[in-house]
């Protein structure tokens, strides 16, 4: 299954500062980052293959990083 694929995150376009550059090196966003990396999601029960119908879905990793920082965002707040 193909999932839609996110850019790189070194790469620099409309700004001068790369999106890598601007998270700090102890920012808590990095070790949800090397934890879900860390996951075998099949295992977990995340499915990675899916039937071809509509548009591609979204690489569940990412999905839970994104999910993750959230939960961080908000305890922090």
């Amino acid at each position: 299954m193909k999932f839609i694929l996110g850019k790189d995150r070194k790469q620099t376009c409309l700004f001068p500062v790369s999106l890598e550059d601007s998270i700090e090196q102890e920012n808590s966003v990095r070790s949800i980052d090397q934890f879900v990396d860390s996951l075998d999601l099949s295992e977990l029960g995340f499915r990675s293959v899916f039937t071809e119908n509509g548009p591609p879905a979204y690489n569940p990793s990412v999905l839970l990083k994104l999910y993750n920082s959230i939960l961080l965002i908000i305890q922090e707040w």
